[in-house]
């Protein structure tokens, strides 16, 4: 029998999901426990002149009502990042000031949720509204401050270092692109609860995407010592970013819980989710390619205004991400970018899906599209005349970044083949001149990306040998419906020889896994997932070490038939002993650590296809077929990956058709629901056509690099050049996204 990784082995975490479900924060039993409401504000930015709790603290079933003052011991949240201005810090409470609708402004603890919310409405404040910026690029005027003792609305700036040079370029085409806000809408909003044990332990349930992370950071908000928090982390029904960090409207739950007695709970309503909870993207564009009019591409320059919202955490810094993957698979020594992040009044922005990834990857697919139609040649030739060529290790980029190994040109080969892409243009044609109002249009996209791309970043797994011959894998990584027990668990299967029902995975509980980091980045399986690899090798050796010792023999002489699970002398397959032999030998010493730490980061990398069919005379816009290829080196369970890209590939018709998160110029939330904010649906979507491609990384020993990001990439771009190139025979060259009926109504309305 050979590896079972590569394999399509159903999901293990399925049937218990799919019948008698998850076990989530709301399921998590604590008896006695209160809820938690908070009062937000409904301006997006004023001083708080006063609040009256005095009908709430009254109301029936009210334990305390707490507003920013009661929480000042607090001090004011962890900052994100060490480089942000000190002074732009976000309170635990709103006190002097709210800065974006939706901001809390009194905490109530009530007995339960009915309470909390009929207490809720009796609450008062009074507001002197000051001067409202929504708009990122006003707010880098500095006309109006955010935080006035700041002395600017910029948080950071960000350069590559010299800019591109378009002296020598015979063709010069600009944009201004929007990367629109966005939400990640989780099937669960944020949920969490708290207790403190009689020993001074604060225990805290959370629906988020690292449990250390969150541990730490609770013992900095409380002055504890790490071992003194326990967070634990059930099933999450999605996160897709929004819940990479842990916000101040949840680490405060220990305050509550500290001030009611008891345990404390609270789950957002999705109105609230909507407007409280960090956003994505957010992040406007100035592109500018030039190059010579046979189609060689010569200079490209990216310049980005990113939307940090009210309180900079990681959206402030996702224009380092964007800088990295500046030229994206396309062989451009002269290229620049120059980023600034500032504050608005709107919720704050994170990482959603990509990360600065999709908004280079737009970036520099749309301009080489506009390229190509300003010099009249197929957008599929130009990239064949600029893709880096085939590389097995390391191609450094015009920004200066450092890829592993990558075969862009085989990629978009492959992936034009598949969606026969000949026979589309000639379809294309013919409808042209047809007249029809139907327009079909083919949009094309190369990506490439990287993943775990934060240095030093590393993962923690561990292996224990169990009574019967079992496999307890701890990981660090914590998942948010990736598949991480099936993975780890098909690891230990490989390297072990033990079948997949008898690995127990162990994740998410920061009293029984030692460390670990954030579920972000796809970095799962090339970081935790090669943990768990690097422990079980240990493991197989310590075991080696044992079954000589029961077999007589030396243990140079000793080998693992992994295909049974047992270890024999080399040569003696006959006489062997498992690993329930083992158990009694040494028990103690059957189990590892590792800690992996990679020497660079990966670059996934794709091609996708995308058609669309536009209706002329009502602007809709239907999604005919995504052909795609997305390659992420060694694939451990196609059936997991190819989930992971559906999703993806989700995501980015979605931004590129649909959602957008919308606010007015005084900063009121248009978006507070799914009536206003169109998630999209198997409706939208056709059958993904998915292309496979797989070019080992030599960063890691699985050969793995990320795939939980890739399909977004390459789908937004693909899907939006499609939109275009249905109506650039109509003279239309641009949209800002999302290609709504109305906008593309709109824009063809003013060129007939």
């Amino acid at each position: 029998m050979g590896s079972i990784l590569g394999n399509r082995v159903a999901r293990l975490e399925d049937p218990r999901l799919l019948t008698v479900g998850g076990t989530y924060v709301e399921d998590v039993v604590l008896p006695d426990a209160a809820w938690l409401t908070y009062v937000r504000s409904s301006l997006a930015h004023a001083r708080i002149i006063g609040v009256d709790v005095s009908g709430a603290k009254t109301a029936p079933g009210v334990l305390a009502v707490l507003t920013g003052d009661d929480l000042a011991e607090l001090g004011l949240a962890p900052a994100s990042n060490p480089a942000f201005p000190e002074g732009m810090r976000r309170p635990f409470v709103a006190r002097d000031v709210v800065r974006f609708v939706g901001e809390a402004v009194v905490a109530i603890v009530a007995e339960d949720r009915a309470c909390g919310s009929d207490a809720a409405d009796l609450v008062v404040v009074d507001y002197e509204p000051l001067p409202v910026v929504i708009d990122p690029e006003a707010a880098l005027r500095d006309e109006h401050l955010i935080f006035p003792d700041v002395g600017t609305n910029v948080v950071q700036r960000f350069t590559s270092g010299s800019r591109a040079d378009f002296g020598g370029c015979e063709v010069v085409v600009e944009e201004r692109i929007v990367n629109q806000r966005l939400t990640a809408a989780p099937i669960e909003p944020r949920s969490a609860a708290a207790y403190w044990t009689d020993d001074g332990r604060l225990v805290h349930y959370a629906a988020c995407q690292g449990a250390h992370p969150t541990r730490d950071l609770l013992a900095t908000v409380y002055g504890l010592e790490p071992s003194q928090v326990q967070v634990v982390v059930p099933d999450v029904g999605g996160g897709f970013g929004a819940k990479s960090r842990t916000f101040p409207d949840e680490l405060a739950l220990g305050f509550y819980a500290r001030a009611a007695g008891r345990p404390v709970r609270w789950t957002e309503s999705r109105s609230e989710n909507m407007v409280a909870m960090v956003h994505g993207r957010g992040q406007l564009q100035h592109a500018r390619l030039g190059g010579t009019r046979d189609g060689r591409i010569t200079a490209y320059q990216l310049d980005v205004v990113q939307d940090a919202g009210a309180y900079p955490v990681l959206g402030a810094r996702l224009p380092v991400m964007t800088m990295l993957m500046t030229t994206g698979a396309y062989d451009i020594a002269n290229a620049g970018f120059g980023g600034v992040s500032v504050v608005t009044n709107a919720v704050s922005t994170t990482a959603y899906r990509g990360a600065g990834r999709p908004e280079a990857a737009v970036a520099i697919e749309r301009m080489v599209d506009r390229f190509a139609a300003e010099i009249g040649m197929d957008p599929a030739d130009v990239r064949r005349r600029n893709l880096v060529a085939p590389f097995a290790d390391r191609y450094t980029s015009g920004v200066g970044t450092t890829y592993d190994v990558g075969d862009y040109p085989e990629a978009l080969e492959r992936v034009l083949r598949a969606a026969d892409y000949d026979a589309l243009r000639n379809e294309q044609a013919r409808l042209r001149a047809a007249g029809g109002p139907v327009a079909l249009g083919i949009g094309i996209a190369t990506y490439v990306e990287i993943t775990a791309g934060v240095r030093g970043d590393r993962e923690f797994g561990g292996v224990e040998l169990l009574d019967g011959g079992r496999i307890r894998v701890t990981s660090g990584s914590t998942p948010t419906g990736q598949g991480h027990d099936t993975t780890w668990a098909m690891i230990v299967a490989d390297r072990t020889g033990v079948a997949l029902e008898h690995v127990e995975v162990v994740h998410g509980d920061t009293d029984r896994v030692p460390r670990g980091g954030l579920t972000v980045s796809s970095r799962s399986v090339q970081l935790g997932g090669a943990a768990v690899a690097e422990a079980c090798d240990t493991l197989v050796e310590r075991a080696r070490g044992a079954a000589a010792e029961l077999l007589e023999a030396s243990v140079a002489d000793v080998v693992l038939d992994r295909a049974a699970g047992r270890f024999h002398v080399t040569g003696a397959p006959a006489r062997a002993v498992g690993w329930a032999d083992l158990v009694a030998a040494d028990r103690a010493a059957l189990s590892a650590e590792a800690d992996h730490l990679p020497a660079m980061p990966t670059f996934p990398f794709g091609a996708h296809v995308a058609v669309v069919e536009v209706d002329t005379e009502t602007g809709r816009v239907d999604l005919r077929r995504i052909v795609a290829l997305d390659d992420a080196g060694r694939i451990l369970n196609p059936l997991v990956a190819e989930g992971q890209v559906h999703g993806g590939i989700a995501q980015g018709a979605a931004q590129a058709l649909l959602e957008a998160v919308r606010y007015d110029e005084e900063g009121q939330p248009l978006t507070t629901n799914f009536v206003d904010y169109p998630v999209i649906s198997a409706t939208e979507l056709p059958s993904l056509e998915l292309v496979h491609m797989a070019t080992p990384t030599f960063v890691n020993q699985l050969g793995a690099k990320g795939i939980g990001e890739s399909g977004t990439i390459g789908a937004i771009p693909a899907v939006y050049n499609a939109v275009i190139d249905a109506l650039c025979h109509l003279g239309i060259r641009h949209l800002v996204t999302p290609l709504t009926p109305e906008r593309v109504w709109a824009a063809l309305a003013t060129v007939r």
